[in-house]
């Protein structure tokens, strides 16, 4: 099975703070990510039948045949950490309806709480080759 994918809002501060996170924190060095407004993420999500408005409500997480979103998404990632990170994946306990209802409230919020920059998200270049459709610091290229 191929790495699982996060397809980001490139723009969203808080979501490419929550990349820096996953680099800082994730076991096994798995996951790649791909910016969701560079054509490779909007066809990657296409693909899994989400819409660029869609992509403007939720992240997501290609893993296999599966597309996850919203909190199923993020509990996903929580998987992909350390310990004690990963243990907050006992949240999938909360049934998805409340867990995705505090998700919207957030993603409705995120640029106004966080802010939004054209293409926030800092490669480092030593992780360059998992990053797919994200312009790197300084190249000029995606």
């Amino acid at each position: 099975m191929r790495e699982p994918i996060v397809v980001f809002d490139t723009n969203c501060v808080l979501c490419s703070g929550m990349v820096a996170f996953i680099l800082a924190h994730e076991r096994n060095r798995a996951l790649r990510f791909v910016g969701a407004w560079s054509d490779e993420g909007l066809a990657l999500a296409a693909r899994h039948h989400f819409s660029k408005s869609d992509l403007d409500q939720t992240f997501l997480v290609l893993s296999g045949v599966a597309a996850l979103s919203r909190s199923d998404a993020g509990v996903e990632i929580l998987t992909e950490l350390r310990a004690p990170w990963r243990w907050l994946a006992v949240v999938r306990i909360i049934p998805r309806p409340v867990r995705d209802a505090v998700y919207r409230f957030v993603a409705r919020r995120r640029y106004r709480w966080f802010g939004r920059r054209e293409n926030c998200v800092v490669v480092p270049p030593s992780e360059s080759h998992r990053f797919i459709g994200v312009r790197r610091q300084g190249s000029g290229s995606a």
